[in-house]
């Protein structure tokens, strides 16, 4: 007796349709922010670090990397879940930031930038000061003065 399992066989049916489209090379990014920076991992497991390309242009963060997969012709594979080929991620930074002072490290399969925020975009505390005025208003002049309390 066989029993028909309907998730197995729509898996069989999008692997024959889809092929290997279906295991598209994903790049996964957690984002946060921490006091006056930004912070952007991206998972790129089995990654050589030599293939990780960082560009900024302009406003434009890309982020590519290529992962190769085992090409052995003498094995039978029984699954090949992992993507391989180029993965591409693509960021437009905002205002804030400051592109040109952004650090890139890679350790543990794991690709870490790290965007300052711009000195401008800071938040800043503006000092009020207290001036007391001795002047009254005149009539007919067309100056601007200060009215006493």
């Amino acid at each position: 007796m066989t029993r028909f399992d309907p998730f197995r066989e729509m898996d069989r049916l999008a692997e024959q349709l889809l092929g290997s489209a279906r295991n598209v090379a994903t790049m996964p990014m957690d984002l946060y922010r921490e006091q006056d920076r930004y912070v952007m991992h991206f998972d790129l497991p089995g990654v050589d670090p030599g293939s990780i390309d960082v560009n900024i242009e302009g406003r434009s963060l890309t982020v590519k990397a290529h992962r190769t997969g085992r090409s052995e012709e003498n094995v039978q594979w029984l699954a090949r879940e992992r993507p391989v080929g180029t993965y591409a991620r693509q960021l437009n930074l905002g205002d804030g930031l400051s592109p040109d002072q952004i650090d890139a490290t890679y350790a543990d399969g794991v690709l870490t930038l790290t965007i300052p925020v711009a000195e401008e975009a800071k938040p800043r505390r503006i000092d009020v000061t207290r001036v007391d005025s001795t002047q009254s208003v005149g009539s007919g002049s067309s100056e601007r003065q200060e009215i006493q309390t």
